[in-house]
């Protein structure tokens, strides 16, 4: 029998919600080498973010990298890890609830979901079911598209999807790099940043790197990163030679997007540059990758050269410009269900639906 057999996804005479499933990657449960285990063993098991045979990477990952790279993670993860816990999952709760704050005079429900641990974006999906929602927006909190990390919040959405009988309207952000508003906020914290601390002799944008082959095999996020940075620098009115791009967190042997930014920040020393700030724009939370990576393994590598001044630009996270961005980013692609929904809600049309419920339980 079909597993959603069983399932009462429709109340009928009941009122209708809008259901927002904020997404993001994920998290350790603890800064330890077991909870990083299996945190990676999930993480590197999808065929999204390793294009490899099945059967010879999981004998490399189990055998090879889970025993070596967990211990060194959770290292890591212990220098950025908090009272409240993890970072990012600090920082995405923290966007969950403004954003619910932002939109509550609307029939909206929010949830956060992860392609990672928990909550996952199964559960989360549930959440919203058990809330009547019948219409579903799906924002993934990355402003690039990629294969790796959208396109694993899609494959993980549509799978928990497939199992439920009445299937809801569904939406899905798949980018929003080039919105105007978002390069607004991201130009106008770094202007701010400006103010406390200088402009740096070059400000440094540093993606998240991926797989040169998936460049090759038509992934857009490549071209995404650039136009990110591109249109952030003609918002600051940077000339070409004040700013430019990298890519970090790299593993393995295989060539990467380039130029690396580990690699970068030992070399700009070299070339007289001796004030650098960094901005991560591929992130829309703080996290390890930023936190660490980028605040303190990276300003190690500039100093250690002969750098003199280097400072983190902080995500957007919950800043006020940013929950105003995405509740609007929200609206933008649900109006016409809001109009639809306070049609459906108000006392007429409840009443026959509860009116034709009746009817439906006596016949």
């Amino acid at each position: 029998m079909s597993s959603f057999l069983g399932e009462a996804d429709y109340q009928h005479g009941t009122t209708e919600k809008i259901g927002v499933l904020l997404a993001n990657l994920g998290t350790p449960t603890a800064p330890t080498a077991k909870a990083l285990r299996r945190y990676l063993r999930q993480f590197l098991s999808d065929p999204r973010v390793i294009e490899a045979p099945r059967v010879q990477w999981q004998i490399i990952l189990n055998t090879v990298i889970l025993p070596f790279r967990s211990p060194r993670s959770a290292e890591a993860y212990s220098r950025v890890w908090s009272e409240k816990g993890s970072p990012l999952m600090v920082n995405c709760r923290a966007q969950q609830s403004a954003i619910t704050a932002a939109m509550s005079d609307l029939p909206i429900a929010v949830e956060l979901g992860m392609s990672y641990g928990e909550p996952s974006i199964a559960n989360a999906l549930r959440s919203l079911k058990k809330q009547n929602c019948r219409r579903l927006l799906v924002l993934p909190l990355y402003p690039q598209y990629a294969n790796s990390t959208t396109g694993s919040v899609f494959t993980d959405a549509s799978r928990e999807l497939t199992t439920w009988r009445a299937i809801p309207h569904f939406r899905f952000v798949s980018a929003y790099c080039d919105d105007a508003r978002y390069i607004t906020a991201l130009a106008d914290s770094i202007t701010t940043h400006w103010q406390q601390h200088g402009k740096p002799d070059k400000l440094l944008f540093s993606f998240h790197g991926t797989p040169q082959s998936m460049l090759e095999a038509g992934d857009p996020y490549h071209c995404l990163c650039h136009k990110t940075a591109r249109l952030t620098a003609e918002k600051l009115a940077l000339q070409e030679d004040e700013w430019l791009i990298t890519f970090q967190s790299r593993f393995g042997r295989a060539e990467w997007l380039q130029p690396y930014t580990d690699e970068t920040m030992k070399q700009l020393p070299t070339q007289g540059v001796r004030h650098v700030q960094a901005v991560s724009p591929a992130f829309s939370s703080d996290c390890l990758e930023t936190l660490e990576e980028i605040a303190m393994e990276n300003r190690d590598y500039f100093i250690e050269a002969g750098g003199e001044k280097f400072s983190y630009i902080p995500a957007l996270n919950d800043s006020p410009a940013h929950i105003k961005f995405l509740s609007d980013l929200i609206h933008d692609n649900i109006r016409d269900w809001l109009s639809h929904i306070q049609q459906e809600n108000n006392p007429t049309t409840r009443d026959l639906q509860k009116e034709n419920a009746m009817k439906l339980k006596k016949n």
